[in-house]
């Protein structure tokens, strides 16, 4: 039964995936920005292309729970405003994946993450004036979705983008999560077909992840418990903490270039 399900997987990689389905739950449900934690981990267990084609159903998975208990909080202005240009990114990404390392890709990522933090911060400090309205201008909102489709794409890593931007919404806690769950929801069943296509989502690979979703269940219910207990002040904190620090992540990866 064990092979039938994980193959050659060994016990310490199967439990690393089953974390992973854990934290999906509770980042679609609650903590948007948890499930950047799970790149590493599970580029760490497995093969870089492998990983993220284990990684997407259970991600897929968790955006079901997630609409289900969030669905009247979507705020679809913000999620119709991103698609188009998000799913232009996902195109790109299918196509540059063919041309770029997972060293060349880690660095980029968290360098335009950190753009995008840097940003949030000087507008924040210059609330009072009018010389940065930079999420009403429909150039951020473009950047911003096809940045995380492209982000997506390559290595389901579009959280600490989307956290940027529904942030700088200043959205809130329920509202926040139903936006970004529809839009999740949406692109990363979108991307299926391209991670079947590039030999990243395989028969085997299906096995092992429907065995996760009891533990995706448990991280969607951790999530809401966590959300409604959290007070918005510290969820925006904790939030801007952990795309902060898994921006400097991926930007320290840049050292793997040289």
């Amino acid at each position: 039964m064990y092979e039938f399900f994980f193959g050659n997987y060994l016990h310490w990689q199967v439990m690393i995936l089953c974390l992973c389905a854990f934290l999906a739950g509770v980042n679609k449900n609650g903590m948007p920005g948890v499930g950047i934690v799970m790149v590493p981990l599970m580029a760490m267990a497995f093969q870089a292309k492998e990983s993220t084609g284990l990684i997407l159903p259970i991600l897929a998975t968790a955006d079901i729970f997630a609409i289900t208990y969030f669905n009247k909080h979507a705020k679809w202005k913000i999620v119709l405003k991103l698609l188009p240009w998000a799913l232009s990114g996902v195109v790109a990404g299918s196509v540059i994946i063919r041309f770029i390392s997972d060293k060349q890709l880690k660095p980029i990522i968290g360098i335009i993450v950190l753009i995008m933090l840097t940003v949030s911060f000087i507008r924040k400090r210059m609330q009072k004036g009018e010389e940065l309205q930079v999420p009403s201008n429909p150039a951020f909102a473009a950047a911003m979705g096809f940045a995380a489709g492209m982000a997506s794409q390559l290595a389901n890593a579009a959280g600490p983008i989307m956290v940027i931007y529904l942030l700088a919404m200043q959205l809130p806690k329920e509202e926040y999560v139903g936006t970004g769950a529809w839009f999740f929801m949406i692109l990363n069943w979108t991307k299926m077909p391209f991670y079947i296509w590039e030999g990243r989502i395989t028969l085997s690979s299906v096995r092992a992840d429907l065995l996760m979703i009891p533990f995706i269940a448990l991280g969607a219910a951790a999530g809401i418990f966590i959300l409604h207990k959290l007070p918005q002040k510290w969820f925006n904190i904790i939030l801007q903490v952990l795309a902060l620090a898994a921006t400097l992540k991926l930007c320290w990866s840049i050292k793997d270039l040289f």
